[in-house]
């Protein structure tokens, strides 16, 4: 294929450990993945990237990475042009909310609090970073994403979801139960919003195909890009998660790199160029 576009993830894909483009999955240093984003910026192919951030800090991200595109809230918010340019996906969000936030819905449902109230030690809000979601309630723990989208369609609210976007390491901040497996980001919002909509939507947008595109990620959520763009790569440190290379062997077009964060996302890009 010919690469004519690269969406990416950040979190545990693009930067490592603590957010840092300079470090390997072991904390060593690196310029690697710097290097391959001048490569790709030289061959003039738009890097757009792709994550559950906040519109605010996607944007931020994409300035210091020179990206053309940013992908907000795990698909919710495409924007272009610094910003400038913007488009909000609704997915299942249902028209009698009106013009309030997915937030604001579930703010007025108390949805969140039951539902954390429903897993004691096993799910809180993802704080602080919550705070400024619009689209998604961010949150951490350690659940099972199938069975709480059951416990949400029992109370009616079958058109929100839960999506997994990946461990963390456990921190301070964390008041969860101790517990052998690392803590995961989940993201609360609804149905028919994704990665992958986001990037049809955009490549639509941009008069390109899915053939033109690759996308790189490392979790879950991330195997939604996949019918978006013409390969996907997912990082080793996203590979060895358990039960994600069955999931990733189940997708004909993705495949994982031989390198974790960073390395394995120079990997994905230099493949393409």
């Amino acid at each position: 294929m010919s690469t004519r576009i690269v969406y990416t993830d950040l979190d545990g894909t693009m930067v490592g450990p603590r957010g840092s483009f300079w470090h390997t999955a072991n904390r060593d240093l690196t310029a690697d993945p710097a290097a391959a984003l001048l490569e790709l910026h030289r061959a003039g192919v738009p890097l757009v990237l792709v994550s559950g951030r906040t519109f605010e800090q996607v944007i931020e991200a994409a300035r210091i990475f020179a990206a053309d595109g940013a992908i907000a809230e795990l698909g919710a918010t495409v924007a272009w042009d610094a910003g400038r340019g913007l488009h909000r996906l609704r997915g299942e969000f249902p028209e009698g909310f009106g013009d309030r936030t997915p937030m604001a819905a579930m703010a007025e449902l108390g949805i969140v609090e039951e539902l954390i109230a429903a897993h004691p030690g096993q799910l809180e809000w993802h704080a602080p970073w919550h705070t400024t979601h619009d689209a998604d309630a961010l949150l951490r723990g350690r659940v099972d994403p199938l069975a709480v989208d059951a416990w949400l369609a029992e109370r009616g609210a079958g058109w929100l979801t839960l999506k997994d976007n990946g461990a963390i390491i456990p921190t301070s901040r964390m008041t969860l139960d101790g517990d052998s497996l690392p803590p995961r980001v989940f993201h609360l919002m609804p149905r028919g919003i994704s990665k992958g909509t986001a990037i049809a939507w955009d490549l639509e947008r941009r008069g390109l195909t899915p053939d033109d595109a690759i996308a790189i990620g490392d979790s879950v959520s991330d195997l939604e890009m996949a019918p978006a763009v013409g390969r996907l790569w997912i990082t080793a440190n996203g590979a060895a998660v358990d039960g994600m290379a069955t999931l990733i062997d189940a997708v004909p077009n993705a495949v994982a790199t031989a390198g974790a964060m960073g390395e394995g996302w120079a990997q994905a890009v230099r493949a393409s160029l």
